[in-house]
């Protein structure tokens, strides 16, 4: 028997995985090179947790765990606290838009 996904549910990882590209890019090479705010701790590990849970929100739901609401929620939450964060500092309007994306999409697979 083979897993079937939903259109939502497959925009939702598509939305997870551009997201994941977008912030481990934007954090390795923007970021870095930039420095200053944008290689602070606090907003530094914030785009690698964004990058991360991105990323495993999609692996659960292309496994098909029932668990990926829960993970979907939480990614919801972080992918917000990014896109603020890089809205803040400015100049990361791709990893603004991909985490909102991402942030809206999670935010229906986990109702």
């Amino acid at each position: 028997m083979t897993h079937q996904l939903s259109d939502d549910m497959k925009a939702c990882i598509d939305a997870c995985l551009d997201c994941y590209k977008a912030c481990l890019s934007t954090s390795m090479h923007h970021c870095l090179e930039a420095g200053g705010e944008h290689t602070e701790p606090k907003h530094f590990r914030l785009m690698a947790a964004c990058a991360e849970i991105c990323r495993t929100a999609a692996h659960f739901m292309l496994i098909g765990s029932e668990h990926h609401r829960h993970v979907c929620r939480e990614c919801a939450e972080i992918c917000a606290e990014c896109a603020d964060d890089c809205e803040r500092l400015g100049d990361m309007d791709e990893c603004v838009q991909a985490c909102k994306r991402c942030a809206e999409s999670c935010r229906k697979m986990a109702a």
